[in-house]
């Protein structure tokens, strides 16, 4: 029978393209994202290429209530949800001193507000059911501090911590969260977050977001907690753990810092 999978951010990127994988594996979509037109576009691709149904919502998910908004529609239609994807976000580059408030408060509304509150909204009907799988895009970046984009870094800090802790909360009733934690990628975040002049994002050898998309469906079905896509990343990530805070926070900024 198939399943129902509910992807946030879907209209592009690593979202974008973990709903054609999921669509590959027979899975009925939900899509959510600002731009109802592309999901609309991407809705009659993947429904003219798969024997699938979906169903797209045009939604602000920054903006207070909206998680509660996507919830009660769907309620509404009957529509279950077996799979939660929790992807929607973005980043801001620059010194938080000199920061547009607005923006930061967006970030950590959409980052960690949305998320927090989606993943609390359809718990207990997983609960209830017996079964479930959520996927939270995490990143690299939940492993330590960046300078240069502090709010955006603490958000997917909080993604990491999150998930684990409810992943240990809800196994015992046949649910697992995944942290999915991808490095740079091939997905227009650094346009979305004016990062091109960092030096992070020199050179282009990245992977692409369907690679990442691929990793994360496979780390999600086989319940993983925490997924770290890369080798490189993986063992970055886990070097930080033996290695002074100051020093990792030193270069985090070295990497973070501007080209010229």
């Amino acid at each position: 029978m198939s399943k129902t999978a509910l992807i946030t951010g879907s209209s592009n990127g690593i979202g974008y393209e973990l709903a054609k994988v999921l669509a590959q594996k027979d899975n009925n979509l939900v899509l959510v994202a600002r731009s109802k037109d592309k999901l609309d576009e991407l809705k009659n691709e993947l429904e003219k290429s798969h024997n699938i149904w979906v169903y797209t919502i045009g939604k602000d998910l920054s903006l207070p209530g909206a998680a509660s908004e996507v919830y009660d529609e769907l309620k509404t239609k009957s529509i279950t949800i077996d799979y939660l994807v929790n992807n929607a976000g973005f980043g801001d580059f620059g010194l938080f001193a000199q920061s547009d408030w607005n923006k930061q408060e967006q970030m950590i509304n959409l980052n960690v507000t949305a998320l927090a509150h989606f993943t609390r909204l359809f718990l207990p009907d997983m609960i209830r059911r017996g079964g479930g799988k959520i996927l939270n895009v995490a990143s690299t970046a939940s492993f330590q501090p960046g300078p240069t984009m502090s709010v955006y870094f603490a958000t997917k800090a909080f993604v990491l911590s999150f998930s684990e802790a409810v992943n240990n909360e809800v196994r015992e009733h046949g649910i697992t969260v995944t942290a999915l934690c991808p490095g740079a990628t091939q997905s227009g975040f650094q346009t979305a977050a004016s990062m091109q002049d960092s030096k992070l994002f020199a050179g282009n050898n990245f992977p692409t977001s369907r690679e990442v998309a691929e990793f994360g469906y496979r780390a999600m079905m086989k319940g993983k907690a925490v997924a770290i896509h890369g080798f490189k990343n993986s063992i970055m990530a886990n070097s930080v753990r033996f290695a002074p805070r100051s020093l990792v926070v030193k270069i985090a900024r070295q990497i973070q810092a501007k080209k010229y």
